[in-house]
């Protein structure tokens, strides 16, 4: 087969696989019907494609009148059972019986059961053209999905892993062992020595109660230690009160986790009151990693997804974590979310402010149907894939794709696993790029010609076969915007006001109409005045 063969051969497939046949149909594939209909298996082209859409439509509904056939049957050719019968260039109306069409002069076409036209919207390719055009199919199988994603993120201190130490009493700072804040402080390390006077008078009445000799002294003993505690001391204070008999208004604060000084609030020489703030400790055994993620694909994610981060500054080394949570908040200038994820940090070498770049792992537990990516066609409003199915038959299925890793698919509707999808050449027969591109085909412009919403018109001309109350039936030349050959069909008429006077059937008239949802509508008529004969003729 030489190329130009099979450039045809594409470009007849794209039309076919849209539904773009009716045109064609008209223009030069009656002779393809007349095969159609007289064997349910029309003979392959030049180019390796069968006839198919409305021309099977037809020739299935011819079958349906001889043999007694009507919605709600079963059809015995394909084994399907028939729901209606449609005009496919008019869908919105049904019919229970086969016939001809009352818009179009054609015949209607059976939708089935399982959601199709008789072959509408299918293509067959011959394996000949398919090896030409490098057709490749994949099955549909189940499996589990294990996103992968890269992402580079900051490190951060773990909020979650922070101490501040207060001052539990009035007093007056006398020795501050920490000094600057960033240092790094282990756990029971002192921080600061407070003296507090308010301490003095309740150790004072505890030991005084105590040198008291009496039987009934235990419970005052006891309240008294009890206000030692309203005071603000430990426990600690008050057994060294206890074991020395002395009094004790000195403390030395210690720090009650390991890490780093976040906040240091206190001077030599202040007086600090209770409750008041002093140090803030952030702990660095494990820190947060602030990942911004497209919001296209944050679906990847979960909480619990496992992540391996790795830094420029510790090369060579992998720290393992996990997402904590995803936090609801999307960047408006960058369109992500924010991802935060815990990380171990042994040695204490990730410090806040330093980047990292993180792999997402997650397995999912449950099994899913998976395809390649390659094979999913995304319209704008929906995904479809071409479904590859016996003879070399072809049909676009729309499907629900879910998350996406390691060029798999996952699907959530619209396959079976063992189903055979094409992931090579399927441009060629987009079938859901032909419907999309059918309307503006058929009403002879593209959607930037016309008004937005507006349906476009079109001309011809022909004359007045009849006329009734509702109908005028034409009998015109080819429509060119709709690529459209000559035949005869009704229109609905337009408003009284644009018939013109005195239309009678044999007229030659011009017309514009459009294509409605209730079939051609006139918008336009008027006469064709008679051409005017050479000069000389004969009278």
């Amino acid at each position: 087969m030489n190329r130009k063969s099979v450039v045809v051969g594409a470009a007849l497939l794209v039309l076919l696989a849209g539904g773009a046949g009716y045109g064609l149909y008209r223009m030069g594939m009656q002779q393809g019907m007349a095969s159609t209909v007289a064997t349910p298996a029309a003979a392959p082209t030049a180019t390796g494609a069968v006839p198919q859409g409305i021309a099977q439509g037809e020739a299935a509904t011819r079958r349906h009148i001889a043999s007694g056939v009507k919605a709600g049957d079963v059809d015995p050719v394909v084994g399907r059972k028939v729901l209606y019968y449609h005009d496919p260039m008019v869908p919105g109306n049904k019919f229970d019986r086969p016939a001809k069409s009352p818009f179009m002069d054609m015949m209607l076409v059976p939708v089935y059961a399982d959601g199709g036209d008789a072959d509408a919207g299918q293509v067959s390719i011959s394996p000949r053209v398919q090896q030409n055009l490098g057709l490749r199919t994949a099955e549909v199988k189940e499996g589990m999905l294990s996103p992968e994603l890269a992402a580079v993120g900051s490190i951060a201190f773990n909020e979650r892993d922070q101490a501040v130490v207060q001052a539990r009493a009035a007093g007056f700072v006398e020795r501050l062992h920490v000094r600057a804040t960033l240092d790094r402080v282990g756990k029971g390390q002192p921080l600061v020595e407070l003296y507090v006077p308010e301490w003095i008078a309740a150790q004072e009445e505890y030991l005084s109660l105590r040198r008291m000799k009496g039987t009934d002294l235990a419970g005052l003993i006891d309240g008294a230690r009890q206000r030692m505690r309203l005071a603000g001391m430990g426990e600690e204070q008050v057994l060294l009160v206890e074991k020395t008999g002395r009094t004790q208004a000195r403390i030395t604060v210690t720090a009650p986790v390991g890490g780093v000084v976040t906040e240091l609030s206190v001077r030599e020489g202040m007086t600090v009151a209770a409750g008041a703030p002093m140090f803030r400790i952030s702990g660095l055994g494990t820190v947060w990693a602030n990942a911004e993620v497209p919001e296209s694909q944050a679906a990847l994610l979960r909480p619990g997804t496992r992540v391996v981060a790795r830094s420029a500054a510790d090369p060579g080394t992998a720290y393992p974590g996990q997402v904590q949570a995803l936090v609801p908040d999307i960047n408006a200038t960058t369109r992500t979310l924010k991802a935060r994820v815990e990380l171990a940090n042994p040695g204490q070498r990730l410090v806040p402010g330093m980047f990292v770049s993180m792999q997402f792992m997650d397995t999912r537990a449950e099994k899913s149907l998976l395809i390649p990516t390659e094979a999913v066609i995304q319209t704008g409003r929906r995904a479809v894939v071409m479904l590859a199915e016996e003879n070399g038959r072809f049909r676009p299925v729309e499907v629900q794709p879910g998350i996406e890793s390691g060029g798999q698919t996952e699907i959530k509707r619209g396959l079976q696993a063992g189903q055979r999808v094409v992931v090579s050449s399927q441009f060629l027969i987009d079938s859901e790029a032909s419907l999309r591109g059918l309307e503006a085909r058929l009403n002879g412009a593209s959607p930037a010609a016309a008004p937005a919403g507006a349906a476009a018109r079109h001309e011809g001309q022909g004359k007045v076969e009849a006329i009734d109350k509702t109908t005028m039936t034409l009998s015109h030349g080819p429509i060119a915007s709709l690529k459209m050959g000559a035949m005869t069909m009704e229109f609905k008429l337009p408003p009284p006001s644009a018939i013109p006077r005195n239309i009678e059937v044999g007229d030659a008239i011009a017309f514009e109409f459009l294509l409605g949802p209730d079939g051609p509508q006139l918008t336009r008529i008027s006469p064709v005045a008679p051409a005017p004969k050479a000069a000389g003729s004969s009278k």
